[in-house]
């Protein structure tokens, strides 16, 4: 459907330049690596408590449309406060503003998402799924170019504004979506609906096999959002040079989502090897003697990774009953958001002790790992769906 895959593609193209553009606001108007990964975190980190939450309300409730539109409105409102207060008064404003507008972020990834099931007849999900791949990767390339660009040729405040009109088209385009039923049991007790997703996720064992996976690659990422920028001026080229990395990356990826959507392989199997390929060519970055030769190594990192969010989002909907969807979609996201958020923490202290080649190599043998210890998770029967168990 148009108006799912634009309002859902509008919302992620404003998180993707969120998350850059807060590192550059940060760094360009208080020089703190320190403050820009805790800012990031902070945007990140109230996703881990707020995703379960939301994923147990979305499953029981006809408002999911005005849920996301919420959403919207709170970072656009957010943003342009972040605006008036970084570099102008105390530290601490930035990453509890940025709290505020994480707080629904796992709406962006997992609320969009656990809407597919509904809106596409499933001999069309497989198709659905890498167009909604698209639609991140779409929103990833686009994001970090323009905050880039904005940020080189005007200014990060320029990038701010940008982020807020993209929510308030997404906005626009929400309104224009079907209304949905519920599909969680309204007779299930709140707190057990909320703890319904995170259990399916830890007993399912291909699904938790993705989860792990994907989360600690998410993880990885967050030490990228802030070794990148600072890895900049080593090859000549300003901190905003980063989100035209992040847009190489992204070309890649979506190459390869769309050539490679109707695998053979089992979701979780793809997503390990991607995941894993991933990492072994980010092990190259850190030797990259310029610019230009860093853009094609991204190139082909993104081709490596492309596979894995089509893959992820087909374990779900294969591993998952229809009134789990909500529930599984946000808590997988807010576990992927909250380890982007450590990693980004994590980042602002150690890279500048560390320094950027060192970290890059550590990213991509922590990507290797991730796929190892989704692996070794993977122990056991695995339920379909209709209840049979496969090995």
């Amino acid at each position: 459907m148009p108006s799912y895959y634009l309002a859902a593609t509008l919302a992620r193209f404003a998180d993707e330049m969120v998350a850059f553009t807060l590192v550059l606001l940060v760094l360009d108007r208080t020089g703190s690596p320190a403050l820009a990964g805790l800012t990031g975190a902070a945007y990140a980190l109230p996703a881990i408590v707020t995703g379960p939450l939301l994923g147990a309300w979305l499953d029981r409730t006809p408002h999911r449309r005005s849920a996301l539109a919420v959403n919207q409105a709170t970072l656009a409102v957010v943003m342009l406060v972040l605006l008036i207060v970084v570099g102008h008064h105390a530290d601490w404003p930035a990453p509890a503003l940025a709290a505020v507008a994480g707080a629904t972020l796992p709406m962006v990834s997992g609320g969009f998402t656990s809407m597919l099931p509904s809106l596409f007849h499933p001999q069309r999900l497989a198709r659905a799924n890498a167009f909604e791949s698209v639609s991140f990767s779409t929103a990833a390339i686009a994001g970090p170019a323009t905050a880039a660009t904005l940020a080189a040729a005007v200014s990060v405040d320029a990038a701010v504004v940008v982020i807020v009109g993209a929510a308030v088209l997404s906005i626009a385009s929400i309104t224009r979506l079907p209304a949905l039923p519920p599909v969680g049991a309204s007779g299930e007790p709140f707190l057990a609906s909320m703890i319904g997703g995170l259990r399916h996720l830890a007993r399912t064992p291909p699904l938790r096999a993705s989860t792990v996976t994907t989360t600690l690659l998410m993880g990885c990422t967050g030490v990228l959002l802030i070794a990148l920028p600072l890895h900049m001026p080593s090859l000549g080229q300003p901190r905003s040079a980063a989100g035209y990395l992040w847009t190489a990356v992204e070309i890649g990826s979506v190459t390869t989502a769309l050539l490679l959507s109707r695998s053979k392989l089992r979701p979780e199997y793809v997503v390990m090897l991607s995941v894993a390929a991933y990492g072994l060519v980010l092990t190259t970055w850190s030797i990259g003697s310029s610019f230009g030769v860093l853009v094609v190594l991204a190139v082909t990192a993104g081709l490596a990774e492309g596979p894995t969010l089509p893959a992820m989002f087909a374990a779900r909907q294969r591993y998952s009953p229809p009134e789990l969807q909500g529930r599984v979609s946000t808590t997988a996201a807010s576990l992927r958001v909250g380890t982007s958020a450590l990693g980004q923490a994590a980042a602002g202290v150690l890279v500048p002790l560390t320094g950027t080649r060192p970290a890059l190599v550590a990213v991509g043998l922590g990507l290797i790992v991730a796929a190892g210890l989704g692996g070794l998770s993977k122990v056991g029967l695995s339920p379909r769906v209709d209840g049979s168990l496969v090995p």
